[in-house]
């Protein structure tokens, strides 16, 4: 089953051609990287998808739905989630209550004095932050947190929101090796355990793929080839583009 769907997406910043006509398929229960060079439009393309830009001209099919003149928000609710290259949280709030925002907002509540937002959704917020490895640092103000914490608080925020799909903009960027490998078990257990698909964007090709069931490569703003991770490997203009004079293309 088809769960995104992108046709012809282009969008131009004067004469720069950000994204040059790109279609894909991401398939149900997937985890697929999007890779390319600085500069290729892998960012671009996922704020197309997301409605953090408006396109020139495509459209964007979520689950069969044309999606495109959604707002972000309206976007998010469908059950499309998504991360940020720059850690986005609250720092100001404690991780529960940063996991809490996006709960309440999922569902649409609001609070009054019968009802303390203190309590609201705290045993599925405790499940949530159990699952990304930080229910122990709950009470913790989250601008306390290691880089590669704060990570895990933005997956937990975008899992609080139920998504059936997310897109993650470079996850593993700024980790150690050890948080790299933690985050890689963690994206395969969001996708085995939660049901969730993933499209993630990151320049460290050993996350790519070792997370990476398919890769789509972007070069230019155009899709320059797509398989399975051996097959991509394995591709002469990938390994150009890469390894050889290309590389800041």
């Amino acid at each position: 089953m088809v769960l995104l769907e992108t046709q012809e997406l282009s969008k131009s910043f004067g004469a720069l051609k950000a994204v040059n006509g790109v279609s894909l398929s991401i398939e149900k229960g997937v985890i697929e990287a999007l890779i390319g060079p600085n500069g290729a439009g892998k960012t671009t393309l996922i704020n197309l998808i997301t409605k953090h830009l408006s396109p020139d001209s495509g459209r964007v099919f979520f689950k069969g739905e044309d999606i495109s003149h959604l707002p972000s928000h309206l976007i998010c609710q469908r059950g499309l989630g998504r991360s940020f290259q720059r850690v986005s949280i609250f720092r100001k709030l404690t991780v529960f209550q940063n996991i809490q925002v996006a709960a309440i907002a999922r569902q649409k509540k609001g609070f009054t004095l019968f009802s303390p937002v203190t309590r609201m959704f705290k045993d599925s917020i405790l499940q949530v932050l159990d699952r990304v490895g930080l229910a122990d640092q709950a009470d913790v103000l989250s601008a306390n947190l290691a880089h590669g914490d704060q990570r895990r608080l933005e997956l937990a925020i975008a899992l609080a929101t139920e998504p059936e799909m997310m897109l993650l903009d470079e996850p593993a960027a700024g980790m150690s090796i050890e948080e790299r490998a933690s985050m890689v078990d963690l994206l395969r257990s969001m996708v085995t355990q939660e049901g969730v698909t993933i499209l993630f964007t990151e320049h460290d090709m050993d996350v790519v793929f070792t997370a990476a069931e398919r890769i789509t490569v972007i070069h230019n703003g155009s899709i320059l080839t797509a398989g399975k991770p051996e097959s991509v490997r394995r591709n002469e203009e990938v390994q150009r583009i890469y390894f050889g004079e290309v590389e800041n293309a």
